[in-house]
């Protein structure tokens, strides 16, 4: 399976993108929202998902289609700010989530 890895700036605007072999074309975008969600949320994507569909928010309420409640993008911190996010699809979302984590770290 391919994916795709995305890396975006503290407003969620894509800086670096790499798409491995095998990764689907709607990994591609999806990546890149995931990315925008947590740098523009300052918390993971999955986070903004649970919450939600418990407080019953449509995820358009937001008022930009680019964000997405799927697992697996994840904002990159330093020194207790955010710079940027990572966002990962392609995968199963608990292989998104660990890859995009293990990004985020390796960035910090």
């Amino acid at each position: 399976k391919g994916a795709a890895i995305a890396v975006t700036d503290e407003h969620g605007e894509l800086i670096a993108f790499l798409r491995t072999d095998g990764c689907r074309l709607p990994s591609i975008n999806i990546a890149i929202n995931k990315a925008f969600t947590a740098a523009r949320e300052h918390t993971e994507s999955v986070s903004i998902g649970q919450s939600s569909r418990v407080e019953d928010f449509p995820m358009t309420n937001f008022g930009d289609l680019r964000y997405t409640a799927w697992g697996g993008g994840v904002p990159i911190y330093h020194e207790g700010c955010v710079i940027g996010a990572v966002g990962v699809s392609g995968l199963p979302e608990e292989e998104d989530i660990m890859l995009a984590k293990m990004g985020a770290d390796l960035i910090d």
